[in-house]
């Protein structure tokens, strides 16, 4: 009896914990160096998508002058004000990963259009799509010049 007390207790914190995990959550954002979020003070990773590192830009019309990566400089322009974030996993680094959306635009999908975001296996078909597309337009990561490396002497 006790035994089965145990498991019903486990399955119910288990259920409350997933249903607690699904729930979808807004706040105010910030976008990290590494083109993350801080969405209501939890660090957040968009859902299906990878951020390439690339060279620092700078917004020099703002004071003080922003410098990032462009495709988190292309986030934070989009980004104004509350940013809604619907859960999909929980990272090894205790990230959520998220598909998140700032007045209805889904940023994942912003990036992946611009070519700054490469789709994941596991993201949505339109990702891939947008991505695709992005890569025949030569827009983004996709359009920059790279400079082959010269041997050492």
């Amino acid at each position: 009896m006790r035994k089965q007390l145990i498991v019903m207790a486990a399955a119910g914190v288990l259920c409350w914990a997933a249903a607690a995990f699904a729930e979808s959550f807004t706040g105010l954002a910030s976008v990290k160096n590494d083109g993350s979020l801080v969405v209501d003070g939890r660090p957040v990773r968009l859902y299906g998508i990878y951020i390439p590192p690339t060279e620092e830009s700078c917004r020099t019309f703002e004071r003080p002058p922003k410098c990032a990566p462009r495709a988190v400089l292309a986030l934070d322009f989009k980004i104004t004000g509350f940013v809604r974030c619907e859960p999909k996993a929980r990272n090894d680094d205790g990230t959520l990963s998220a598909l998140c959306w700032s007045e209805g635009t889904d940023l994942g999908a912003y990036l992946l259009e611009r070519g700054w975001a490469l789709a994941l296996p596991d993201a949505p078909f339109d990702y891939v799509a947008l991505e695709r597309i992005a890569r025949s337009r030569g827009l983004g990561v996709w359009g920059l010049s790279v400079e082959p490396r010269r041997p050492l002497k």
